[in-house]
């Protein structure tokens, strides 16, 4: 039964336009109970009671609203493809540097860029926080309190501008970047200076310099976005309280420390290393195991992951490319960039803790684009509905 009188009622597109979302999003609300629909009598559509309403507009006023899209301009996943920007990244992977990535997704523009900066005093802070750690600490534990003692120190964090969020976020990629643990390699791209910090001494250094360093420059552009992964949720939360850079790096370093998240690489290598000596044994005992096999298939992608096709061509016909062929050619999975990452790190002989910090220095560009987009939205527009299950109130 329809409503008497449409005064006190607003139609689907007037509710969007009062709340600020897209008419999908009202379905959402009714499906979840938050707003009750009625026929218009005499036309089609739903109608709403503007008391409902006003009541749930004001209950997003006071931060209770649920954020059902997410719209952002920056990376696209489409047919097994990845663009940051409209560009594709299996282009500048091999083309750009990582810094001038970066500023793709920071401002759109895709220009040559300088070396990120490196601040003698900043790097010395950094280290003094790194140290405090035990030895057995990973790269990423490392970087976690770097991040918040170069926050602390920074005493323009809190301004929200884009030209002063890019520069921090300039100075924070090179500043962490140097203060790792290794020789500091000053005026080069991030790829060639994060290198000393991960490679380990081998029998032909010179033929590993050749193109080591181009194949993590290229790994670090290739990890820099993924969407809304949930790290970047965490970080875009974190912004949408108009954390500062430093609190939102370090919301997004914490929801990768999970491991579900940013631990995938080690698993890969792991498991990688039990496969170089005997591929099928290895594999045999991780289908017997009941788990995953890691580093193989993808939640988005159907058919392959194109960073780890490119990582993997990239490392060319080096044995652990013959090793991955061998596991893929016994599975229906294809190898992601978790696997792709865990060759790399087996072909430079990198540190076992290299793949999430190469993992997490990547991502930092993603977020710090992600916080840029969120810094220009409302604030406060993350807080899902709770729906209470506990006890109703205490026995009289």
């Amino acid at each position: 039964m329809g409503p008497q009188s449409d005064e006190n009622y607003l139609t689907t597109a007037e509710v969007a336009r009062r709340l600020k979302v897209k008419p999908e999003t009202i379905y959402a609300y009714v499906s979840r109970g938050l707003l009750t629909s009625v026929r218009a009598r005499g036309r089609r559509g739903s109608l709403f009671a503007a008391a409902d309403v006003e009541r749930l507009a004001s209950k997003s006023v006071e931060h209770s609203g649920v954020v059902e899209q997410i719209e952002t301009e920056l990376t696209l996943l489409k047919d097994d493809e990845l663009y940051y920007c409209g560009h594709s990244v299996r282009e500048l992977a091999t083309s750009q540097s990582a810094e001038s990535v970066a500023h793709l997704l920071w401002t759109g523009e895709l220009t040559d860029r300088q070396p990120f900066p490196v601040s003698r005093d900043s790097v010395l802070l950094a280290r003094s926080a790194m140290n405090v750690l035990p030895d057995s600490a990973r790269l990423t534990d490392r970087l976690r309190v770097a991040v918040a003692a170069l926050g602390a120190a920074d005493p323009m964090r809190f301004d929200l501008t884009p030209r002063s969020v890019i520069l921090a976020a300039e100075n924070l990629m090179g500043v962490l970047t140097a203060a790792l643990p290794g020789p500091v390699v000053a005026e080069r791209s991030l790829g060639r200076r994060l290198w000393p910090k991960l490679a380990q001494r081998t029998p032909h250094p010179e033929a590993r310099e050749a193109v080591g360093p181009e194949v993590l420059e290229a790994a670090l552009i290739l990890l820099a976005d993924h969407g809304l992964a949930v790290s970047t949720v965490a970080a875009r939360v974190a912004a949408s309280a108009r954390a500062n850079l430093y609190a939102v790096v370090s919301a997004g370093l914490g929801a990768l420390d999970g491991q579900y998240h940013g631990a995938a690489p080690t698993l890969a290598f792991e498991f990688l290393e039990k496969a170089q000596r005997d591929p099928l044994q290895a594999l045999s005992d991780q289908l017997r195991s009941g788990e995953p096999v890691p580093g193989f298939g993808h939640r988005i992608y159907q058919n392959r992951d194109p960073r780890a096709e490119v990582l993997l061509t990239l490392l060319g016909d080096h044995p652990i490319v013959e090793t991955i062929q061998v596991l893929s050619a016994r599975l229906t999975a294809f190898p992601n960039s978790d696997l792709a990452i865990a060759a790399m790190m087996h072909a430079f002989e990198f540190r076992a803790d290299a793949g999430d910090a190469v993992f997490a220095l990547a991502r930092i560009v993603g977020w710090t684009a992600h916080a840029l987009e969120e810094y220009a939205a409302p604030a406060l527009r993350f807080r899902a509905l709770g729906i209470y299950t506990g006890v109703s109130g205490l026995e009289a």
